[in-house]
C-alpha cells in the first residue's frame, strides 16, 4: 500500500503546478516538435525545448541552487564561455575565400545589420531600457551565439525569449527571405548573371586574413574582441592546416557538446513566471522586424550597387548580407535558379554571407560599447 508520506509528496508536487508552468510545458513540446518533426534548427531547439520542459516541472531540482541546469547556466552563459566556444567552431567551418576574392561584398554585410539599430530605437520607444533594447536589436544579427553573448551581458533576464527568437527566425530563413527578395527586385534584376572568375587566394593571404581582422576589429571595437577573436581563431586553425585535430574537434565534438549544454541552459531560463509576460510577445515581434529590415536593407543596397555597376550586380545577393551562414547564401541561389536555372550566384552570395558573419560580430561589439557593457 502507498504510505501517507508518499501521498504527501505526490500532492506536494501537484500543488505547485501552475497555469504558467503548464503553458511553458506546452511551449517546450512545440519547440521539440519544430526541432524533431520540422527540422528547424534541431541542434538547438531540441535541447532548448528539453531544458524548458525540465525547468517547468513542479519543484524541479535541476534549477535549484546546485542543480545541473543552474550549474550549466552559471558555468557557460553567465561568463559567456559557451557562445565563445561555439564561435571557434563556426570559424573552423567558415571559408572566407569568396569574400577575399571580391572584397566589395563587405558592404553588403554591413548593410545587412541596419535592422539591428532600427529595432533598438523601436524597442526604446516601446519602453524597454537601453540595455534591453540593445539585446533585442541584436536578434537582427540572425546569429544565435552573438545574440546570446550580447544579451547575456546586457539583459540576462531576457535571455530566454531573445534566444528563442534568434534561433527560431534563423531556422525560418528559407521561408522569410524569398518573399522579401522577390518583392524588392524586378524579374530583370533577378536574371542578372554574375560570372564567377576565381582568383587565386594564396595560403599566406588566407592565414593573414584572420590575424589582420582580429587586430583591426579588436583595435577599433574592443568590445567585439572576444567574439571576433574566437571566430578568427577557429578560421586560423582551419587555414593554417597545422592543427587538424584541433580544427576537427572545434568544429565537431566540442561544438556539438557545447551546443547541447547551451541549449539546456537557455531552456532552463524559460520559467513560466518570467517568460510569460507581454514583453515576450513584444520581443518576438521586434525580432522579426529586425530580421526583415536587415534583409530589405541588404537587397536595397545591392540594388544601388547594381545601378553603379551598370547592371553587373544581382540584387538578390544582398539578402545574404545577414549572418545566418551559410543558409542565407543557399536561399539566394535557390531564388535565382527559380528564374534562371543556369544562373549560379552561390559563391557571390557566400562572400556576402561571410561578410555578414563578421559584420554581425562587429555590430554586437558596437552595441556593447554604446551601452557601456564594461561597467555592467
Amino acid at each position: 500500500m502507498i504510505g501517507s508520506d508518499t501521498i504527501g509528496l505526490l500532492l506536494q508536487g501537484l500543488s505547485h503546478v501552475t497555469v504558467e508552468s503548464v503553458v511553458m510545458i506546452g511551449l517546450s513540446l512545440v519547440l521539440l516538435y519544430l526541432g524533431i518533426e520540422k527540422g528547424y534548427e534541431p541542434l538547438l531547439l531540441l535541447p532548448i525545448g528539453a531544458g524548458c520542459l525540465l525547468a517547468n516541472l513542479p519543484l524541479s531540482p535541476l534549477i535549484a541552487e546546485d542543480g545541473m541546469l543552474r550549474v550549466l547556466y552559471d558555468m557557460g552563459i553567465r561568463n559567456e564561455l559557451f557562445p565563445l566556444l561555439i564561435f571557434i567552431g563556426i570559424g573552423a567551418l567558415t571559408d572566407f575565400g569568396p569574400l577575399l576574392e571580391n572584397p566589395r561584398l563587405v558592404l553588403l554585410g554591413a548593410a545587412g545589420q541596419f535592422g539591428i539599430f532600427m529595432t533598438l530605437i523601436a524597442a526604446l520607444l516601446l519602453g524597454f531600457t537601453r540595455p534591453e533594447a540593445a539585446s533585442i536589436g541584436i536578434i537582427g544579427a540572425i546569429d544565435g551565439p552573438t545574440s546570446i553573448y550580447v544579451s547575456g551581458l546586457l539583459a540576462p533576464h531576457l535571455l530566454g525569449p531573445i534566444t528563442v527568437a534568434a534561433y527560431s527566425y534563423m531556422s525560418l530563413v528559407p521561408i522569410i527571405l524569398p518573399p522579401i527578395m522577390k518583392g524588392l527586385t524586378t524579374k530583370s534584376e533577378r536574371l542578372v548573371r554574375m560570372p564567377y572568375t576565381q582568383r587565386a587566394i594564396t595560403r599566406r593571404t588566407r592565414i593573414l586574413f584572420p590575424i589582420l581582422v582580429t587586430v583591426v576589429v579588436g583595435t577599433l571595437v574592443p568590445f567585439a574582441t572576444p567574439l571576433i577573436g574566437m571566430l578568427m581563431l577557429g578560421n586560423l586553425m582551419k587555414e593554417s592546416g597545422a592543427v587538424e585535430r584541433l580544427t576537427k574537434a572545434s568544429a565537431q565534438e566540442i561544438a556539438n557538446t557545447v551546443t547541447l549544454f547551451l541549449g539546456l541552459a537557455i531552456g532552463s531560463t524559460m520559467v513560466g513566471g518570467e517568460f510569460l509576460k507581454p514583453r515576450t510577445l513584444a520581443i518576438l515581434f521586434l525580432g522579426i522586424v529586425a530580421f526583415g529590415v536587415d534583409a530589405m536593407a541588404g537587397v536595397l543596397f545591392a540594388k544601388v550597387l547594381n545601378r553603379l555597376s551598370r547592371g553587373k550586380v544581382n540584387p538578390l545577393i544582398g539578402a545574404a548580407g545577414i549572418s545566418a551562414f551559410p543558409m542565407a547564401a543557399r536561399v539566394v541561389q535557390k531564388v535565382a535558379q527559380e528564374e534562371d536555372f543556369e544562373n549560379f550566384l552561390l559563391m557571390h552570395a557566400m562572400g556576402a554571407n561571410a561578410a555578414g558573419q563578421i559584420a554581425s560580430v562587429v555590430a554586437g561589439g558596437v552595441l556593447l560599447a554604446l551601452m557601456g557593457a564594461g561597467g555592467l
